[in-house]
């Protein structure tokens, strides 16, 4: 095996790979694949979720605060098929890729019967990080909404607003892109979500908008809003919970706007990806609470 995707009729049987990459940290590439999985889960989807970051962990120690809250709280919350891919100790170049390729393809190969497998990625390069981008049926890229951060994409003149150059990871995804399409398997959909930051001015958004549309129509990436900086994502991720498992809690007061807004942002996320096009139990958005999804308890 070459390591990457390969052609094949049974490609429609396989999961919808989702891979949530950039390679700079702070972007919340854990946090918005944490609330795609429990979104997925919660719209009855069959959902297996791998962390190719072995150095920090951070999906990996998420899912296991959730379910130690579901073992404490004696209740069942739904749960992806997990697995943690660690980087190779190996010494030798080829030894250590072939290790870690041999292990990220028995996690997939776990997860062939679920609908979607959703994959967070290291905040730098290295071959894990690549080998998951040539398996993305859709890469999300969330990015801060300021200067700083669009470097990620580009080299960019900002004082004329103007695009120079693609980054070296803009390059990194354009080859794995190329890889796939040599095999025979459709191109990545790369969207990349814009997080709204708060103390960023007006004017600074402004041309930042206007940046980013030059860069997608250049380096071929779709555009949509993420998520905006909420105390609520924060405190229910050390929880191991998400604001959509909160209307299933007893305890849960009515919601408040800030709840209602970051599931709006949640099913927008959805929507851009394209996931209400699929079959489910329920293809609803879920501002409201939906049918209970056949779900994994705590000690399955």
């Amino acid at each position: 095996m070459d390591g990457y995707p390969r052609s094949g009729t049974a490609a429609d049987t396989q999961p919808y790979v989702i891979i949530l990459g950039n390679e700079k940290g702070g972007t919340g590439k854990s946090t918005t694949a944490v609330h795609l999985i429990v979104a997925l889960l919660r719209l009855g989807f069959s959902v297996g979720s791998i962390d190719l970051d072995g150095r920090q962990g951070t999906l990996s120690r998420y899912m296991d605060k959730r379910r130690a809250y579901a073992e404490r709280s004696g209740r069942s919350l739904p749960m992806p098929l997990h697995r943690r891919v660690e980087r190779s100790k190996a010494p030798i170049q080829a030894a250590s890729e072939a290790e870690e390729q041999n292990r990220f393809t028995e996690a997939l190969d776990a997860m062939r019967a679920c609908q979607f497998v959703v994959i967070d990625t290291p905040g730098s390069d290295s071959f894990l990080s690549r080998l998951g981008h040539a398996y993305a049926d859709t890469l999300v890229t969330p990015l801060n909404d300021s200067f700083l951060d669009i470097d990620v994409l580009a080299e960019v003149d900002v004082e004329r607003r103007e695009v120079r150059n693609p980054s070296t990871y803009t390059k990194m995804v354009w080859e794995q892109n190329n890889r796939r399409v040599v095999t025979g398997r459709e191109p990545i959909d790369w969207l990349v979500l814009r997080n709204r930051l708060s103390h960023v001015e007006a004017r600074n958004k402004r041309d930042i908008a206007g940046l980013m549309d030059q860069l997608a129509k250049r380096i071929g990436f779709r555009l949509s809003s993420g998520f905006g900086e909420r105390v609520v994502f924060r405190e229910l991720f050390h929880k191991g919970l998400t604001v959509l498992d909160l209307a299933h809690e007893p305890e849960t007061a009515a919601p408040t706007s800030s709840h209602l807004a970051a599931r709006a942002e949640i099913n927008g996320l959805l929507e851009a990806i394209g996931v209400f096009e699929r079959e489910a139990d329920t293809s609803e958005p879920i501002l409201e609470p939906v049918p209970e999804p056949a779900r994994v308890t705590a000690g399955g």
